[in-house]
């Protein structure tokens, strides 16, 4: 049962990607080595192991990063690599239970207060609803590291509310996630690597 509780966690974590289908979206933000020239990298390939198979096997999850971020870079004229790539790229999630609770005027809607309709508001110290809302928060984090130095050289995240409807169908979440991260990555789509 502990095996698949890191399972689970990923699941839901890639819930994150589908906030990008609302309206508010996830947090996407992306940060640069400002001495690196992505364009000058030719070849990209996985760290071994990535951070999302922590488990000791290749997750389903870790398959659908893969693909869709194999997808992005080639759109950006590199070529993967096996041997020797001279980037590497590496996945974390996580996912945080959080909760916010929210304390407003009673609004005198209902019951026996009904009669207010919302005309007019109550004084201080008058009875309030307590409501307390319970959610997580996921975060996938896409690390592109210089082979040779060891170094990070651009970080692309994702953040936000985690969805059931993700949950259940993770596959087209993945991909509009890593494509929202790729979409600040400094090389555009379609330009290629020299």
């Amino acid at each position: 049962m502990r095996a698949l509780r890191p399972m689970v966690l990923l699941a839901m974590a890639c819930g994150v990607i589908a906030l990008s289908g609302c309206s508010s979206g996830p947090s996407i933000r992306a940060d640069a080595d400002p001495s690196a020239n992505l364009s000058a990298y030719r070849s990209f390939g996985f760290i071994t192991p990535l951070s999302t198979d922590k488990v000791g096997y290749s997750t389903i999850v870790t398959a659908r990063l893969k693909e869709a971020t194999t997808r992005e870079m080639q759109r950006r004229g590199y070529i993967y690599s096996e041997t020797a790539p001279q980037l590497l790229i590496n996945f974390n999630i996580n996912v945080e239970n959080r909760h916010d609770t929210r304390s407003t005027p009673s609004t005198g809607w209902g019951g026996y207060y009904g009669y207010r309709a919302g005309m007019y508001g109550v004084w201080g110290g008058y009875p309030q609803e307590v409501e307390t809302v319970h959610y997580q928060i996921g975060t996938l984090t896409i690390d592109v590291v210089d082979a040779a130095r060891k170094q990070l050289v651009w970080q692309g995240i994702a953040q936000g509310r985690i969805h059931q409807k993700a949950v259940q169908n993770p596959g087209p979440a993945i991909d509009s996630a890593v494509s929202d991260i790729f979409a600040k990555y400094p090389v555009p789509a379609g330009t290629p690597a020299l």
